[in-house]
């Protein structure tokens, strides 16, 4: 029997389970009790668990001590965002949602860890469920649940790493899939813009940094477009300007500028980063001052070729090569490229879209069709026993 038809007997456990996340979601690095859920769950299963990992992860190991070891991943935080109660397991926790479907993910990696439990026989190696915590935020330091994972160890041994994501934009029942970048490299950016400020009916005794920050919103916007080649994708958005004065007659003294920077390789986040700083060289051409603050977040998620060719063979021989596509580069961004960066790793794309309603993910509404969580389930331990072999 294949892992696809023990999946499909598993459907109704799954979409149990991730409605109960569903509706007890908990934020980053605060993954309390679903740690525990999902600790009792893997130890319930055989594997030998270990808790407080990366501070709330959980990691559980299945299988010899000698061969290579596989992980598969799961991120389990949720969102600050108040759902609007339209369903049945709805949030019960005020203001926190799973509003990007780590709820299935955890879901879909549980019955992956069972249906590895049944392989016979069981290929020589290890298989490790290394379970998440704060994807979506960092900590105090600024540290995500990926690194805090990779800093306890979490990635000892390990010789791959697969993973998947909901993605609300596919049908259910499609699994998308590619080698190479999936999905971006995401860098926030805060210019500050030093004038001196003034009356507004004066404006030659002022350096006017709403002026000043006018043309460095358009030099910025031209970096793309005049210094990027058009067949390496990147994005650069300013979502924020902010003047220190709030009257039409008062000029301020300073702007501030907030970000975000979105690229898919090293080399072409260098170039922009660089140009950043000559786009608001303009700055103190006319007068004012300027501090540019980065924060660099998450590399770009890169598939390794030949691990994401195993997965998406996989995928094809349980639901067949019209059921799996190749999906063009996301400018989504995903902690999981941190375990990429220092062993090889395959992460794919699970189709959830509701058919005539489409949900956007971190949105008050967001939701999933259900009816393909069991393939995810599938293609993730039937990836995990063919590298194994």
């Amino acid at each position: 029997m294949t892992f696809l038809n023990q999946a499909k007997k598993l459907q109704k456990e799954i979409v149990d389970l991730r409605r109960h996340l569903h509706a007890h979601p908990e934020l980053s690095f605060e993954e309390k009790e679903t740690a525990k859920l999902v600790a009792n769950q893997l130890d319930s299963l055989g594997y030998k668990v270990k808790k407080g990992v990366g501070k709330t992860g959980v990691l559980a190991d299945l299988g010899a001590s000698s061969g290579p070891t596989v992980a598969i991943r799961a991120d389990m935080d949720a969102l600050p965002v108040e759902e609007q109660p339209n369903i049945a397991y709805h949030s019960q926790n005020k203001g926190v949602m799973h509003a990007c479907g780590h709820d299935a993910h955890i879901a879909c990696a549980i019955a992956a860890a069972k249906l590895l439990t049944t392989a016979s026989p069981m290929p020589g190696g290890k298989i490790r469920m290394l379970m998440q915590p704060a994807e979506e935020f960092t900590d105090s330091a600024g540290r995500s649940g990926a690194y805090r994972m990779i800093e306890d160890d979490a990635l000892q041994g390990v010789t791959s790493i697969i993973g998947l994501h909901m993605d609300a934009s596919i049908p259910a029942g499609i699994v998308g899939i590619a080698p190479g970048p999936v999905m971006a490299a995401a860098d926030a950016f805060k210019i500050t813009i030093l004038g001196r400020g003034g009356h507004g009916a004066f404006p030659e005794n002022a350096i006017d940094p709403v002026v000043i920050g006018a043309q460095v919103v358009q030099a910025i916007q031209q970096i793309v477009s005049r210094r990027i080649s058009a067949l390496d994708p990147a994005i650069i958005t300013i979502g924020s300007f902010q003047s220190s004065s709030t009257r039409g007659n008062v000029i301020s003294d300073q702007v501030v500028l907030h970000g975000t920077i979105r690229t898919f390789n090293k080399a072409v986040r260098k170039v922009i980063l660089e140009e950043m700083e000559k786009a608001c060289a303009i700055i103190k051409a006319l007068g004012g001052d300027y501090r540019i603050d980065y924060e660099l977040s998450y590399p770009a998620t890169i598939n390794d070729p030949k691990i994401t060719e195993v997965m998406r063979q996989a995928a094809v021989d349980l639901i067949g090569e019209e059921n799996v596509i190749t999906l063009p580069p996301k400018p989504w961004s995903e902690d999981f490229s941190m375990y990429q960066e220092i062993i090889p790793g395959a992460f794919m794309f699970l189709g959830c879209e509701i058919a005539g309603d489409r949900r956007t993910h971190h949105s008050a509404n967001f939701d999933l069709d259900e009816s393909g969580l069991y393939i995810g389930s599938a293609v993730l331990a039937e990836t995990a026993k063919r590298l194994l072999e």
